[in-house]
């Protein structure tokens, strides 16, 4: 049964889940067609992880989901493969069209467009003189995906001084993955355009999602409220990590949970209430989970 709080009957005590944490459209998209396929065949290929949460992907594991890599690729002949909500290069289908697979795309629309902005920057612009420049995470699905619609020569920055890479008498196109922060991605924009040489240009898209990047003013009011926060995400997961922090920021009693289990660990004396909340890729279901241990544990110690 699906709730947003629990209530001790003989206590002040509250435990509260974050109604707008939780998967986003993308990673919804992605399980939705997975488990359509699924219900019609018992059978499907997965490349990569369908999202950065391990026991997410274990549930559907239990279905008949098979997560393969990449290396893969080129013993598989004939299947059905989906491609996740990340996205992939030009390569991945170029291959996938060679071992004659049928493609179940589940690219996520806000990535898909992004990868077209990219591809056709890349082929109207005087490669020799212009620089891609791709704000996001070296080696993630997403940033891989976009790397290739530019034949893998665009650069990739995570950091402001990674900005030593990039040659400042060219032309540069600012792109970023779609969960990165917006205020980092601004403070590269200022940046880029204190070092930008004329007359070379400077052409930046904000290219973020807002559904997550929304999430943060959110998240940060949600983990205010509570005495303690319990942050559900997988280990593997980029947003889980920079949300965790955002509400680390307002909430230095916040502890990450990956596994149901680790909530014993948690010392949930003295606390009036606990806020749950999670990544992007973290299920409701398994928040809800994590808020009915919580609550079992509470009742254990009275």
């Amino acid at each position: 049964m699906a709730f947003s709080a629990f209530l001790r009957n003989n206590s002040d005590m509250t435990i509260e889940i974050d109604n707008n944490s939780g998967f986003c459209f993308g990673v919804v998209n992605a399980i939705k067609k997975a488990e359509q396929e699924l219900e019609k065949n018992n059978s499907l290929f997965c490349l990569g992880d369908i999202v950065h949460n391990e026991i997410e992907v274990e549930r559907l594991k239990k279905k008949g989901l098979s997560t393969i890599s990449h290396a893969d690729l080129s013993n598989i002949y004939q299947k059905k493969i989906l491609i996740r909500a990340h996205g992939e290069p030009p390569s991945t289908y170029e291959l996938a069209k060679k071992q004659q697979l049928n493609i179940i795309d589940a690219t996520c629309p806000v990535v898909l467009g992004l990868q077209k902005k990219i591809h056709a920057v890349y082929e109207e612009n005087d490669k020799k003189n212009t620089q891609i420049v791709i704000f996001g995470k070296k080696g993630h699905a997403e940033v891989n995906g976009l790397v290739g619609q530019t034949e893998n020569t665009a650069i990739v920055v995570e950091k402001t001084e990674d900005l030593a890479q990039i040659d400042f008498t060219k032309n540069i196109f600012l792109f970023s993955q779609t969960t990165q922060s917006v205020a980092s991605f601004n403070e590269l924009v200022r940046i880029i355009q204190k070092k930008i040489i004329a007359p070379a240009h400077f052409v930046f898209n904000d290219s973020i999602c807002r559904e997550v990047s929304n999430r943060i003013p959110h998240i940060q009011d949600f983990a205010r409220k509570h005495d303690i926060i319990i942050f559900v995400s997988g280990k593997k997961s980029s947003n889980g990590k920079v949300l965790f922090n955002e509400c680390k920021l307002v909430n230095s009693r916040i502890f990450f949970v990956s596994e149901i289990e680790e909530v014993a660990n948690i010392f949930l004396e003295n606390v009036n209430s606990v806020g749950i909340c999670g990544a992007t890729s973290t299920p409701m279901w398994l928040m809800e989970t994590v808020a009915r241990e919580v609550a079992n544990q509470l009742s254990n110690n009275r």
